[in-house]
């Protein structure tokens, strides 16, 4: 079957309003920045479309990143908004082979958030700082009437160091190269999900959330040739490796038996009616690599704490570009299109 002949309908988006699909990371999010953003601030760094933009600055490559969160509910198994905000902050930093340094902060504050929530959004990101190694040097509060809000928003922006000389973007991407995953997907969106729908399992869902730049460190020491990084958070594993097809004008070919999920999560995904493979990740990252470096890349990230169930999941070509197209379980080919909608609001 040639997929590049097949498409899926779009919903209709001609309201004239922002949809909650515009925040998915799906394909509304992408026609917003396209159409909104990159049309009137388009420039050479934007126009990657990166985790991040890499600048020169009295020769010095430098990483600069911002991201918001807005998830909920605050607290959920194996993390809360503190947490996730300064890990996912690194990670895009990471991303880029930098190594983190400083982070400012913005909080928007709800009236009626409890003192003793704050404080305890508070100290994980105090933790989070400490473990990750970086310093957080400002920052801003505003305070918001009650029911504006939704308790607590967080804004971070983040700066790093690129001390190596390698160029990771998502253009990268070329036929022949390896597509290769750090571990399980979909974690984290279970996590919040099921904490959201007052749902228990025998095995309780945790989210991933991590500071993947020591795991990234390890990665660039193999000298292996990389084309990319990425950490594949809103829109999934599909969404990531959407962005990247269509960046590289490359296709991307993903064999389902190889791509890791917990049994939990498959769970949690089959009783909601959900694809893990949309369902986001907040501390696993997906490489491009050349194909020939690819074993000695998967070695190490093994060898790391963070990367112990790291796999090939598929493959670069040329056939059927800026599309992705995933081999069942059952041998037949799926298209794995940009999601129309949202199908998981408030996850990050």
């Amino acid at each position: 079957m040639d997929p590049s002949g097949l498409s899926c309908p779009s919903p209709l988006t001609a309201s004239g309003r922002i949809l909650l699909g515009h925040g998915s990371g799906g394909r509304l999010s992408a026609e917003l920045i396209r159409e909104f953003f990159l049309a009137r601030f388009g420039n050479p760094y934007l126009d990657r479309l990166d985790d991040q933009a890499v600048v020169e600055i009295g020769g010095q490559r430098l990483a600069l990143t911002t991201d918001s969160f807005v998830v909920r509910p605050l607290f959920f198994p194996g993390g809360d908004i503190g947490r996730l905000a300064v890990n996912g902050t690194v990670n895009d930093l990471a991303m880029a082979g930098a190594r983190p340094l400083f982070l400012a902060a913005g909080f928007i504050l709800e009236e009626g958030l409890a003192l003793d929530d704050l404080a305890a959004i508070l100290d994980s990101m105090r933790d989070a700082c400490r473990d990750t190694g970086v310093l957080l040097v400002t920052g801003d509060t505003k305070v918001v009437d009650k029911g504006s809000g939704d308790q607590c928003f967080i804004n971070t922006t983040g700066v790093g160091l690129v001390a190596h000389a390698r160029y990771l973007s998502a253009n990268q991407a070329r036929p022949g190269d390896l597509v290769v995953l750090s571990g399980p997907i979909g974690d984290h969106g279970m996590a919040v999900m099921s904490r959201r729908a007052g749902i228990a399992f025998e095995t309780e869902i945790e989210s991933d959330t991590a500071p993947l730049h020591d795991l990234v460190g390890s990665m660039l020491e193999t000298g292996a040739e990389l084309r990319c990084l990425r950490d594949p958070t809103r829109g999934g594993l599909a969404a990531t490796l959407n962005e990247l097809a269509l960046a590289a004008g490359v296709g991307i070919e993903i064999d389902e038996a190889k791509i890791p999920v917990r049994p939990s999560v498959q769970a949690a995904c089959e009783l909601l009616g959900l694809d893990p493979l949309y369902v986001a990740n907040e501390g696993k990252l997906v490489a491009i690599v050349r194909a020939a470096d690819a074993p000695a890349l998967v070695d190490a990230m093994q060898r790391h704490a963070r990367g112990r169930e790291s796999t090939v999941v598929g493959a670069v070509t040329d056939e059927h570009p800026r599309m992705v197209v995933m081999r069942t379980a059952i041998g037949g080919m799926r298209i794995v299109d940009l999601h129309p909608g949202e199908i998981l609001p408030r996850i990050c």
